[in-house]
């Protein structure tokens, strides 16, 4: 990994989400998940943190905190779009490297933050995310755990919550084992992108395969644009979509 530039870090939080109401706010260790990301965040080094929601409570729970708390529309198909608006607001230089850490990432290693933001630096794509080895045969075939494939250059070839690559002769019948050799990779809900494409990425249409995935990532591949790929530098446990999730975190974060 290469020298880490100065980055921000921009944290989506809305707050209506479909599986789990008022996520942001729903308590870990007596304290609201949204503050336990700012802390990872701020950990990781970043020179601002931006939490960037669409409700008043959100906000209000985020006072007193070292943070810039950015209040955006509730229609934004996308964390992405929503932090072009943050952009926006806060006048953000196009060079200006922005770190997409999602409001439900409360287990986030700060390593991981700087490695995107590295990861970006590194490369000529004009986005960058992590992904990290898949071992375990439920995880590969759960919707929930977002599946990636890189060409030869670590550049994405495709984003899918299906199991991918498709091990035609392991996986035929009912065998629901992982066989060697194949590079299963989960993908990790974290990006690093210049304030300038992340603008240009807001402008872009919404595309088919990013509508029936409900994958944001597949619009800038869709639209011809190339994301780098690289290991997480340690595990990254996975973030809190559902109610099952957020008890897993408690239980980690209790420890």
């Amino acid at each position: 990994m290469g020298k880490v530039q100065s980055f921000v870090v921009a944290i989506p939080a809305r707050y209506a989400s479909t599986r789990l109401p008022g996520k942001p706010l729903q308590p870990i260790s007596g304290v609201p998940m949204i503050l336990h990301v700012v802390q990872r965040a701020l950990s990781a080094g970043a020179a601002q943190v931006v939490v960037a929601t669409d409700d008043v409570r959100v906000a209000g729970a985020l006072d007193g905190q070292p943070v810039r708390v950015a209040m955006t529309r509730a229609d934004h198909a996308s964390g992405s779009d929503r932090l072009a608006e943050c952009a926006e607001q806060l006048g953000w230089d196009d060079d200006t490297i922005v770190v997409n850490l999602q409001g439900d990432e409360p287990l986030a290693p700060p390593s991981g933050i700087r490695a995107v933001a590295a990861a970006l630096g590194d490369s000529d794509a004009p986005m960058a995310t992590l992904a990290v080895p898949i071992t375990d045969a439920d995880e590969l075939f759960n919707p929930n755990c977002v599946k990636v494939v890189c060409d030869a250059g670590g550049n994405a070839l495709y984003f899918s919550r299906a199991p991918l690559p498709w091990a035609r002769d392991a996986f035929s019948g009912s065998a629901r084992e992982i066989p060697p050799g194949l590079p299963f990779l989960r993908h990790i809900g974290i990006y690093a992108y210049r304030a300038g494409f992340l603008r240009r990425f807001a402008r872009l249409s919404p595309t088919p395969l990013e509508r029936a995935e409900s994958l944001e990532q597949l619009r800038a591949l869709e639209h011809g644009f190339r994301i780098a790929v690289r290991l997480a530098p340690e595990p990254f446990p996975g973030g809190v979509d559902t109610a099952e999730d957020l008890q897993r975190v408690r239980a980690a974060l209790s420890r």
